[in-house]
C-alpha cells in the first residue's frame, strides 16, 4: 500500500515538475525575439540608373556679317525656328552708301600715296645709275692718272740706273779690263755715293707710286661697288598696297550686301538662341545672332554621379523620356567624361535623332527629361535581401545566421554571427561569394527586436 502511495506522488511530482516546464519554456519563448528567414537565391543583379537631363544644341551657327554696319530692322526673337534662306535682320542701306563712299575715298588717297612713292622710287633709281656712272668714271680717270704716276717713277729709276752706269762705267768700247777698271778706281767716292743715292730715291719713289696706284684703285672700285648696294627695303609702299587690297575686298563684301538690299538671310535651317544686334545699333566684330544647325542632331546631356556611372559608359544603349513625351526614345551613349566643373560627376552626352518628335517637329533646347539606363549585370548562386545584410565602422559586411542547439529546456535557435563578402547589390538584392554560407543557409532577414551573435530567439517559419 505505501508502495504505491510512493509511486503515486512520484507520479504527480514529475507532472508537476513537466507542467512547470511546459509553462516556464512557453513564457520563456513568448519573450524572446522573432525572426524569419530566407535561403539564398539564384538572381541576376540589375543596376538601374535614372538622371534627369536637359536636351542641348547638338551645333551651333553663327550668323555672321560686316562689323561696323548699322542695323535697320531685326526680323527674328529668341526661340523662331528659321529655315534656310530665312530673313534674320537687314542693314541700313544709306548708312552701308556712306561708308562705301568713305572707303573709296581712302582707296583714292591711298592710290596717291602709292604713286607718289613709285615716282620717287623712279628718281632713286635714275639717281643711282648717274652715280654709278660717274663712280666709274672716276675709276677709269684715277687708273690713267696713276698708271702715268708710276711710269714716270719708273722713268726716273731707269735714269738713275742708266746715270750711274754711265758714271762708274761710261763709254768702254775699245778699252781692256785693266782700263775699265783704273776708271772705276779713278771715281771718287763722294760722286759714287750721290750716284747710288740717287738711284735708291728713284726706287723709293717707284714703289711710292705704285703703292698710292693700288690704294687709289681700291677707293674708286669701292666707291663703284657702293653704288650697286640695294637701297633699303621701303615697306611704305607694300603697306600701302596692303591697304588697298583690303579696301578692295570690303567694297566687294558691302557691294554683295548691297546686291541682297540689305537682307541678311539664315545659311541653314534652325532655331534663334541668341540675338546680339538690334535696330539702330552697328554690327560687332563677333556674332550677330546665334543658330542651331539643324544639320546636327541635338544632344541629350545628363551629369551622373560616381555610383551612376559605373553602370553607363561609351556605346551603353539605354532610353530617354522627353517631358510632355509619352514616349521612351532608344538611345546609344556617345560621350561621358568626367566635368571639369564637378569634380567626381560626369558629364554625358547622347545623340537625338535628326528630325526628332518633340512636339513641334523638332527637338527643342532645353526641354527636360530623364535618362533611363538598365543594366542585367551577372548571375550570382548566393543572394540575399539587404535587410539582412549589416556593415561596420571597420568595413567589415556580416549577417546573422539562424542554428539550433540543445539548451536548458530543449531545443533552442540561436543567432550566429557570420562575416560575408559583398559581390554586387543593388536596392533588392545583395549577392555574396559563396562558402561562409551557401543555399542551404537560413539568413535571419527580420526581426521584431534587436538581436546580436550568440542570442537566442524564436524562429518562425
Amino acid at each position: 500500500m505505501f508502495k504505491k502511495k510512493v509511486m503515486a506522488g512520484f507520479a504527480i511530482f514529475m507532472g508537476a515538475m513537466w507542467l512547470c516546464t511546459v509553462i516556464s519554456k512557453s513564457y520563456y519563448t513568448t519573450k524572446l525575439p522573432v525572426v524569419s528567414t530566407a535561403t539564398p537565391e539564384e538572381k541576376y543583379i540589375e543596376h538601374i540608373v535614372e538622371a534627369d537631363g536637359i536636351v542641348v544644341e547638338g551645333g551651333r551657327q553663327a550668323v555672321n556679317a560686316l562689323g561696323g554696319l548699322r542695323v535697320s530692322e531685326v526680323s527674328v526673337q529668341i526661340g523662331d525656328r528659321v529655315e534656310e534662306g530665312d530673313e534674320l535682320f537687314r542693314i541700313d542701306l544709306e548708312d552701308l552708301r556712306e561708308i562705301m563712299e568713305e572707303k573709296r575715298s581712302q582707296i583714292s588717297k591711298l592710290q596717291l600715296q602709292i604713286n607718289a612713292i613709285l615716282e620717287n622710287q623712279e628718281l632713286a633709281r635714275q639717281k643711282k645709275e648717274l652715280d654709278e656712272k660717274r663712280a666709274r668714271e672716276d675709276y677709269d680717270a684715277a687708273a690713267r692718272q696713276k698708271d702715268t704716276e708710276v711710269g714716270r717713277a719708273a722713268e726716273q729709276y731707269a735714269q738713275a740706273m742708266e746715270d750711274l752706269e754711265d758714271a762708274i762705267y761710261g763709254d768702254t768700247d775699245g778699252l781692256s779690263d785693266e782700263e775699265i777698271e783704273d776708271r772705276m778706281n779713278g771715281l771718287g767716292e763722294e760722286e759714287r755715293e750721290r750716284l747710288k743715292d740717287a738711284l735708291q730715291s728713284a726706287a723709293y719713289a717707284e714703289a711710292d707710286a705704285k703703292l698710292e696706284r693700288d690704294n687709289a684703285m681700291k677707293n674708286a672700285q669701292r666707291a663703284v661697288e657702293d653704288t650697286l648696294l640695294p637701297e633699303n627695303a621701303d615697306a611704305s609702299l607694300a603697306v600701302a598696297r596692303e591697304e588697298v587690297r583690303l579696301l578692295q575686298t570690303d567694297l566687294a563684301d558691302y557691294q554683295e550686301v548691297l546686291n541682297q538690299e540689305g537682307i541678311v538671310f539664315a545659311k541653314t535651317a534652325g532655331m534663334v538662341t541668341g540675338i546680339y544686334v538690334e535696330a539702330g545699333s552697328r554690327i560687332p566684330d563677333s556674332a550677330a545672332m546665334m543658330l542651331t544647325d539643324d544639320n546636327i542632331p541635338c544632344q541629350f546631356k545628363v551629369i551622373l554621379d560616381k555610383e551612376q556611372r559605373k553602370y553607363v559608359g561609351y556605346g551603353d544603349e539605354a532610353s530617354v523620356k522627353l517631358d510632355g513625351s509619352g514616349r521612351e526614345i532608344e538611345v546609344t551613349v556617345d560621350y561621358i567624361s568626367e566635368s571639369q566643373t564637378m569634380p567626381g560627376s560626369y558629364e554625358t552626352l547622347i545623340s537625338l535623332s535628326k528630325g526628332g518628335d518633340s512636339g513641334n517637329g523638332k527637338w527643342i533646347p532645353g526641354l527636360s527629361g530623364v535618362l533611363r539606363r538598365v543594366e542585367r549585370g551577372e548571375k550570382y548562386r548566393c543572394c540575399i535581401s539587404p535587410h539582412a545584410v549589416y556593415y561596420t565602422a571597420d568595413k567589415r559586411t556580416f549577417v546573422y545566421v539562424l542554428r539550433q542547439r540543445e539548451g536548458i529546456l530543449g531545443e533552442e535557435y540561436y543567432v550566429e554571427e557570420v562575416n560575408v563578402k559583398v559581390l554586387d547589390e543593388n536596392e533588392n538584392w545583395v549577392a555574396i561569394e559563396p562558402g561562409a554560407i551557401d543555399e542551404e543557409s537560413r539568413i535571419i532577414d527580420h526581426s521584431d527586436k534587436e538581436i546580436g551573435k550568440g542570442d537566442v530567439v524564436r524562429w518562425i517559419e
